[in-house]
């Protein structure tokens, strides 16, 4: 009763609210320009955002310890940066091992500190820990936290220095001690799971004259094949693409990407659904045995099976075992709406939507917009789409917290 009369409301809502939205924009600014903001030094044992350091809006949680020659050890990068100095105490290079975010930041925090203080540096006291000097479940296992001073070690400057930290976009950054300020980052699974649901432009889908086409280049209004199946005439399933709930050829995202074992290959977001198959996937097709739902693409994992096409004549729909998943950074973000709330990319069938984990859910919620296309005919639109985040919104107002991604969440908590 609850879920019903939620989605009730949440529909009201963003009719009621999609005129507003269409109204709305950025006008004409006036008065005096902004006056560049004051930096607040961070006081004394202070922390920023003032939540715990490994709950969803810091850093996340702990992933587990890295060792050195494991399979995780390729998550770290070196940073040879000449304007940071690393203390090295163990003389091993480890200081030096982080991950890509946490490098991105220090490089960025490094040029903070010497354009505010000339001729100082940036210092790096403690950086991945592999010899275990650090508390259980410390971010320094992971290479994901740094301790950090400056080069002249001048304390009155570490409150400023904090600050700097903070803006340089480190996800906790915490006035430890009278010796250093710690920060941290995010995951790399976690930084995924923020993408919301697209596939990069390189991404392609099938025209209904059987030729693909990349997605960054698909138009509103193009028929792409939305089903592994065929209907009841024995056709296969082309669905009209109505619109884009999001479309951003510049930005860089985080994908998983999912192979199978029949050589197919799709990259999605963390919070984009993906069906997979409940039941004995053993044979080649669809066995009569077994039913299909959709989970986030960052749920997937090996063993799962997935419903795929081949490249000869597009024949029916056939199983096909996911063998590898991994977390890769590409360019674009595209998230096409077709008629049908389906559609196939890379060979691999895939839903429309994102956030919620019910396809059948997010269908419905998304009624009134391909109802409103239907009448005013398609439309390309540039961004995230207004619907997509009123309704996001929205619903998180009135549905239980356990539909949603973790990533929906999060962006509601920041």
């Amino acid at each position: 009763m609850r879920l019903s009369t939620g989605l009730t409301v949440l529909t009201g809502c963003i009719l009621v609210l999609s005129s507003a939205c269409d109204g709305c924009g950025p006008g004409r600014g006036y008065g005096k320009r902004r006056p560049p903001r004051k930096l607040t030094p961070l006081a004394y044992k202070q922390f920023s955002p003032k939540v715990a350091e490994k709950s969803l809006g810091a850093s996340g949680r702990y992933e587990g310890k890295i060792i050195r020659n494991s399979e995780r050890f390729k998550e770290l990068t070196p940073n040879y940066n000449p304007d940071i100095i690393f203390k090295d105490e163990e003389n091993t290079g480890a200081d030096r091992m982080m991950t890509q975010r946490c490098k991105d930041k220090l490089n960025s925090l490094a040029i903070s500190v010497m354009n505010l203080w000339p001729g100082v540096r940036l210092r790096v006291t403690e950086g991945w820990d592999e010899d275990g000097h650090h508390s259980e479940e410390s971010l320094h296992y992971e290479g994901r936290a740094v301790d950090i001073t400056t080069s002249d070690r001048d304390r009155n400057k570490y409150a400023m220095l904090a600050r700097l930290a903070v803006e340089a976009g480190f996800d906790w950054v915490y006035y430890e001690s009278k010796g250093h300020i710690h920060c941290s980052v995010k995951s790399e699974h976690s930084l995924a799971a923020k993408t919301g649901g697209c596939f990069p432009g390189r991404a392609w889908v099938t025209l209904e004259n059987g030729c693909r086409k990349p997605i960054r280049d698909l138009q509103a209004g193009n028929r792409i094949l939305a089903s592994t199946e065929r209907d009841s005439s024995g056709n296969l399933i082309y669905s009209e693409v109505l619109t884009f709930l999001d479309r951003d050829p510049m930005t860089q995202k985080h994908f998983y990407v999912i192979s199978t074992q029949n050589g197919a290959t799709v990259s999605l977001t963390a919070a984009h659904l993906l069906f997979v198959w409940e039941g004995n996937c053993t044979g080649a097709s669809q066995p009569a045995e077994g039913t299909m739902r959709t989970i986030f693409a960052s749920d997937a994992h090996p063993g799962q099976c997935v419903l795929t096409i081949g490249d000869k004549g597009l024949p029916k729909g056939r199983l096909s075992r996911i063998i590898k998943k991994r977390v890769w950074e590409d360019r674009g973000a595209y998230a096409p709406l077709t008629a049908h709330g389906t559609l196939v990319v890379n060979g691999v069938m895939t839903s429309c939507y994102a956030a919620v984990e019910t396809h059948q859910l997010a269908h419905w919620a998304f009624g009134p917009l391909r109802m409103l296309y239907s009448w005013t005919g398609p439309k390309q639109l540039q961004g995230l789409h207004w619907y997509a985040h009123t309704l996001q919104w929205v619903g998180k107002l009135l549905l239980a917290s356990e539909l949603f991604h973790p990533w929906a969440l999060e962006n509601t908590e920041r």
